[in-house]
């Protein structure tokens, strides 16, 4: 059975740029690739996400992100690159990237939005378990003009339509498994 990707393509990604004169310029190419659905085990639906590796302006390539509500989290393992997983909590009590490589895990948990951004030069695959019955919420992150930073040429730069966000820290991804998928 061959599973067909759902494509983001750029002007999809609109409301959640930091570079909006560069994406006046632009086609509208395929931005990233979802495979949704490839197995169900345990429960649990097994996703597949390709980043490939091409700039957006002057931000480096990106999901559009979205919320999870209380009842589901979800995890992801790089399968090839590198990702940075910027998470934030609803009420923007806590924000942080976890930084992951071929290998890595990253749990994403319940009521914490997040982006995948694709910091490397190659092309970005990883996988992710979650719930069937899991719906993305993208209201909060489009009506913010994307997450509270963006990952951009020149580092990490705050989204200022977010008001009191905490600094942003960096963590690690772990190799260790996931006691949910034992």
């Amino acid at each position: 059975m061959e599973v067909k990707p759902d494509i983001r393509y750029i002007k999809d990604l609109e409301d959640v740029l930091y570079d909006k004169a560069w994406l006046q310029k632009q086609e509208n190419f395929e931005a990233y690739y979802m495979y949704r659905d490839i197995k169900r085990e345990k429960e649990l639906r097994y996703d597949v996400t390709v980043i490939p590796f091409r700039m957006f302006g002057e931000e480096f390539p990106k999901t559009k992100g979205h919320y999870h509500p209380k009842q589901y989290g979800e995890v992801y393992t790089v399968l090839e690159g590198r990702a940075f997983y910027l998470l934030q909590k609803k009420d923007f009590s806590d924000v942080f990237v976890v930084e992951a490589e071929k290998g890595d895990f990253v749990i994403v948990p319940p009521e914490y939005g997040h982006i995948t951004i694709n910091p490397g030069k190659k092309d970005l695959k990883m996988a992710n378990w979650v719930s069937p019955d899991f719906e993305s919420e993208y209201g909060e992150i489009e009506k913010k003009n994307g997450a509270s930073y963006f990952y951009t040429t020149n580092g990490w730069v705050k989204n200022t339509n977010y008001k009191n966000i905490p600094d942003i820290r960096i963590e690690k991804g772990s190799k260790e498994k996931p006691k949910i998928l034992l």
